[in-house]
Order: structure tokens, then C-alpha cells, then sequence
């Protein structure tokens, strides 16, 4: 299990003495990087000279709004003279507004913010966000600086779920801290729940916000894995699901250099998916081939498909899965064969067959396939997503030409004909009214129906 704690002030003298155990806990835990932010610009320093010295930190620097009274301009420049200098800062943070504490006054903080905002626009790096009360005049100067939207994370949210939903927007990730384990935090859990996984991130804020059951000592980032259980409940994925998501989450916004191959095989909760193709003939508008290789956390854009003894190798042990899934970033039905022979593989080993396709398999192999699948697919998930063929060629831009979507609707009929378990999905994107024209069609054709979220996978 590989994980990133984001947000960690390893350079606090609280770490002094034992920096080197702090660190070598971190490893045993699985601490992939550890992301050290300056509060200063001294704080800034020590942050680059520890990243200089232990390739799993990373820097971020900045200057916190409680020390906006005591900033000058040369300070700023200081920080750009730092990232000319040093190839791991990964950051500008931690930066921000705080109304609760005022530990500086509030025209002096909305100052340094707009520069230190300026320093992570000049040099393109993201920001880590600090938040005290102060959302609507934070949400205000990150438009006024980024109006195309915002590249960095919300840091230890403690905002409502209006301010969550406009952070969100604007491109922000969140992290939480040790508080969603306190007892207490019943509503901070609720708001875990309106973040799409994909724009998670962890953090430990250490020394700060100690989790449960450790509550009361010194935080640090090997204690990171005790928030893992409660985001596993919440978002009713795996511990390792959630460690796989939020390290590559983090991997891919702060450039931490963790290498991720490209996988033929996959887990997501108990199932377990086969990345057989990258090919396919749609090309829709909502895919996420569109914008990213990664299903949960997962590299799936293959270098060369992979052959019946590849796959194989990559399934391993079957037996501790619910089911064989068919679901990679391509169209499985255009390797027809290797579904089959895989398929029958995983029969004989007593295990269960679940096809996702986009339905196009008759007009690919030119020939109703289903009976050639009966036996050996238990379920076919069929990617309708529209109630007719219009919005249907608007929407999924099939290449198949003509009559696509007729042809998608005979196949599940088909299928549904040959005793296999079939379900029609659809996304909520094409609106209440498509929707509930998608579950008519699955009604009256007698087979299952789900509905899909935007941007939600796996």
C-alpha cells in the first residue's frame, strides 16, 4: 500500500530529535512522499533543505496569513528566487485567509495572499489553501488571480457544504485531517461524502489534529493510515482502494514523481477487471478516456494488448473475487476471442463473468454474438446512455456508422434472449427526462437499469 501524506510540518522543532524514527515509521506505513510546507520564509527554507536531503519530501513554500503583519515584498521574492533554485518544491503553501484567529490583520492577509498567488501563477505550481472563516474573500481573490479555475487543494476543510461545492468548481481538491476519527465529527463526515473521490487527497497536518485512537500525542505521518478506514465506509471502496486513489491523486497534482505502470488487471473492491483494449468505437463526450489513462487510481493506457497467457498471468488467483469484469479503457467486444477464452478460463474455475460494453458487438464482428457468449458471461452491463438515436449519435459519436443505436438495442435483447443477466446504465448528464426515457426502454425490454454519475468511474 503506497501513500502520500500532503500536508506534514516535518520542519517544526517538535521533529528535531527525531526526525530520522519519524521518517523510518513513515516508511513502514507505507509513506510513499511526504509533501513539507513553509509557513515562512524561513520555514520555507528548512522545507527545501529537508527535501534536498530525503528523496520521499517534497517542499512547498509560502507564507501563512498569520504572519501577513510581518511580511515584506523581499520575502516574496525570496520564494521565486527558491524555485529557480531547487526542483522540488511541488507547491506554494501554506497560503491563505484566516478570520478566526486574526492573528494578522485582514487587509494585510488578503495582500500577501493575492502575491503569494501570484508567485504559484507565475511559476505554474499549485496551491495549498489555508481557511478560517474567511471562504467568501478566499473563493473571491483565487477567481480574481485564476478565473479559468484553480490548480491546488483545500487544506483541513472546515468550511460548509455551499463553500465545498463552489472549491469544488473552481478545480480545488480537499483534504481532511484526524478530525474525521474523532467521535464528534459526525457533520465533517457527512461533507466527505459531496467529494468525488478523484479530487481526495490525504493529509496528517502533523503535529497538529492527532487521529483517533492516538489522539493526544504529537501527530506524524505514519499515523495516516488510521483515516483510511473512515473514507473507506464513506466511499464503500477498500482501504487499499483509497490509498491506490488519493497517492495518485497527489502523484499527479504536486509532480511527485512516483511511477505508475499501466495494469492489465485491476482491483476495485472485490471485483476484479480486465483492461483488455484500449481501442473503441465511440468516442463520447463524457469518457474519461477523454482526459486521463486512470480508473481509480489505476494506469490503464497499455503499451500493446495483451495476449490470452498475459492476461492470465495478470488475473493470478481468482478465487478470492466476486467476479471477472471485462471493463478496461477500450471496447472488450472488439477482441471478441479473448473474452471468450478468458471467459471460459474463469468459468472453470467456478468463478463469475461480468461483461461492460458499449453494445456494439454484432456490428464489430458482423454477426449476433450473444449466443456465443451464453455460458460463459453471467452479467452484460450495456452503456445505453441516451433514449434515442439522436442524442445517441450526438453523445457517443459512434463509428460504426448508421443504425448504431438500433443495433445496441438488438443486443441486449439478445442477450436478455440467451439467459444472461442484462442491465441498460445511463448518465444523469443527459437530464431527468433522458434518464427516465433510458429506464423505459430497460423496463420494457424486461431488464435491469442503472443510473450512472458524471465523472464517476469504477
Amino acid at each position: 500500500m503506497q501513500l502520500v501524506d500532503t500536508h506534514c510540518h516535518l520542519d517544526f522543532d517538535t521533529y528535531k530529535n527525531d526526525l530520522e524514527a519519524v521518517l523510518k515509521r513513515a516508511e513502514d506505513a507505507g509513506i510513499e512522499r511526504v509533501v513539507v510546507p513553509g509557513t515562512d520564509l524561513k520555514s520555507s527554507e528548512r522545507a527545501v533543505e529537508l527535501s534536498k536531503k530525503y528523496a520521499q519530501i517534497f517542499a512547498a513554500i509560502g507564507i501563512h496569513p498569520h504572519d501577513a503583519d510581518k511580511s515584506t515584498d523581499s520575502d516574496i521574492s525570496a520564494l521565486g528566487q527558491l524555485i529557480e533554485h531547487n526542483d522540488k518544491i511541488s507547491a506554494i503553501g501554506e497560503i491563505g485567509l484566516d478570520y478566526f484567529k486574526k492573528y494578522s490583520d485582514i487587509t494585510s492577509q488578503k495582500d500577501l495572499f493575492r502575491k503569494c498567488l501570484e508567485v504559484a501563477r507565475a511559476s505554474s505550481l499549485p496551491v495549498i489553501l489555508h481557511n478560517r472563516e474567511a471562504s467568501e474573500d478566499l473563493l473571491s481573490i483565487l477567481k480574481e488571480v485564476f478565473p479559468d479555475g484553480t490548480k491546488g487543494v483545500m487544506h483541513c476543510f472546515s468550511a460548509d457544504k455551499e463553500f465545498l461545492r463552489k472549491f469544488l468548481n473552481i478545480g480545488l481538491h480537499i483534504s481532511f485531517t484526524g478530525n474525521i476519527t474523532f467521535p464528534a465529527a459526525g457533520e465533517l463526515r457527512e461533507l466527505i461524502k459531496y467529494v468525488p473521490v478523484e479530487l481526495l487527497l490525504l493529509e496528517t497536518d502533523a503535529p497538529f489534529i492527532t487521529p483517533v485512537p492516538l489522539r493526544g500525542k504529537r501527530n506524524e505521518p505514519a499515523y495516516i493510515r488510521h483515516m483510511l478506514d473512515v473514507y473507506s465506509k464513506i466511499y464503500k471502496l477498500t482501504p487499499e482502494d483509497i490509498a491506490r486513489v488519493t497517492t495518485h491523486n497527489a502523484n499527479k497534482l504536486f509532480e511527485l514523481k512516483i511511477e505508475e505502470q499501466s495494469v492489465i488487471s485491476y482491483v476495485i473492491r472485490g471485483s476484479l477487471y480486465l483492461n483488455i483494449t484500449n481501442r473503441c468505437t465511440n468516442k463520447c463526450t463524457f469518457c474519461i478516456r477523454q482526459y486521463s489513462d486512470y480508473v481509480k487510481g489505476h494506469n490503464l493506457r497499455l503499451e500493446d494488448e495483451p495476449d490470452v497467457n498475459e492476461i492470465k498471468d495478470a488475473m493470478g488467483d481468482i478465487s478470492a473475487f466476486d467476479e471477472i469484469v471485462f471493463c478496461g479503457l477500450g471496447e472488450p467486444m472488439l477482441r471478441l476471442d479473448i473474452v471468450k477464452q478468458i471467459a471460459s478460463y474463469v468459468k472453470s474455475k467456478g468463478g463469475r463473468v461480468r461483461l461492460t460494453t458499449n453494445g456494439h458487438g454484432d456490428i464489430i464482428n458482423e454477426r449476433k454474438i450473444a449466443p456465443e457468449l451464453k455460458g460463459l458471461i453471467d452479467n452484460v452491463s450495456v452503456s445505453l446512455n441516451a433514449p434515442g438515436e439522436e442524442i445517441y449519435d450526438d453523445l457517443c459519436r459512434p463509428d460504426t456508422g448508421e443504425n448504431t443505436y438500433d443495433a445496441v438495442i438488438n443486443f441486449i435483447a439478445e442477450c436478455k434472449k440467451q439467459d444472461m443477466s442484462v442491465e441498460i446504465t445511463c448518465l444523469d448528464l443527459i437530464g431527468e427526462d433522458g434518464v427516465e426515457g433510458c429506464r423505459k426502454i430497460a423496463r420494457d425490454m424486461g431488464v435491469n437499469f442503472r443510473l450512472r454519475h458524471l465523472n464517476v468511474v469504477g
